[in-house]
């Protein structure tokens, strides 16, 4: 069966638009170097219910960071994903490497704490977080950065998200994808040769949450890809991580 009425598909890949109390997940024992596919269905019913968590898995990594994925989360991820191509102030940023200055990889931009997110399904995302993680993180997700990949060129280079608290304290970002399905890498941070990396296929609507100490003692990047549709994710973080 053909992949049909999907709302990027009629879209050009290339669009230019410059010791805590333990929540119940199920957890698995991750075989590490090898791919988990968690590629959620374009069609029919999701694996988990929208915004629910009973079927939330937890990944152990090591070090005191872990991982939760849940398939089909998001409700109307649809027309979450149109709404926010339309209204999301997209920018393109251009930063610094070494020697010269080059275009950061895709289109970015953060909902600061008070700014209404472009979607109510997006509001609800995170309020539902906030009550679910409040036994672990203690706190509220407060803020929401958004990146649009416009196709297989479009990536993140490894990184743990350490500025501000991140670099010294447990903490937590949860990222909900919708659109063309990318995969997230993961690897230890002491293991730059990749050794002991993973990788979870994030298809549209699903959820990916990372926590513990994983800002800190893993890293984690998009790699790019020879094909690939358009595809948008939402960080969700607490107060001062980035």
């Amino acid at each position: 069966m053909g992949r049909v009425g999907r709302p990027w598909d009629a879209r050009p890949g290339n669009t230019e638009i410059a010791d805590t109390p333990r929540v119940r997940t199920r957890v698995r024992t991750l075989e590490y170097d090898r791919p988990v596919d968690f590629q959620s269905t374009l069609f029919g019913a999701s694996a988990a219910a929208a915004l629910g968590f009973d079927a939330v898995e937890r990944h152990e990594l090591s070090a005191g960071a872990w991982v939760d994925v849940a398939r089909g989360w998001l409700p109307e991820a649809d027309q979450v994903f149109s709404t926010m191509v339309e209204e999301v102030p997209w920018r393109a940023e251009r930063r610094r490497m070494y020697d010269r200055v080059v275009d950061v990889p895709r289109l970015v931009y953060t909902y600061m704490i008070g700014e209404d997110l472009p979607h109510p399904a997006l509001t609800a995302a995170r309020e539902a977080l906030s009550d679910h993680y409040l036994p672990e993180l203690g706190e509220p997700f407060r803020t929401a950065g958004c990146c649009y990949y416009r196709d297989g060129r479009d990536s993140v280079a490894w990184h743990g998200d350490t500025i501000g608290r991140g670099s010294t304290d447990d903490t937590m970002v949860a990222i909900v994808s919708v659109g063309d399905p990318r995969r997230l890498a993961l690897r230890p941070r002491d293991r730059v040769d990749g050794s002991g990396s993973l990788s979870f296929e994030m298809g549209h609507g699903d959820l990916l949450v990372m926590g513990g100490s994983c800002q800190r003692t893993w890293e984690h990047a998009v790699p790019k890809v020879a094909s690939a549709g358009p595809r948008l994710s939402v960080q969700f973080r607490p107060l001062n991580v980035f």
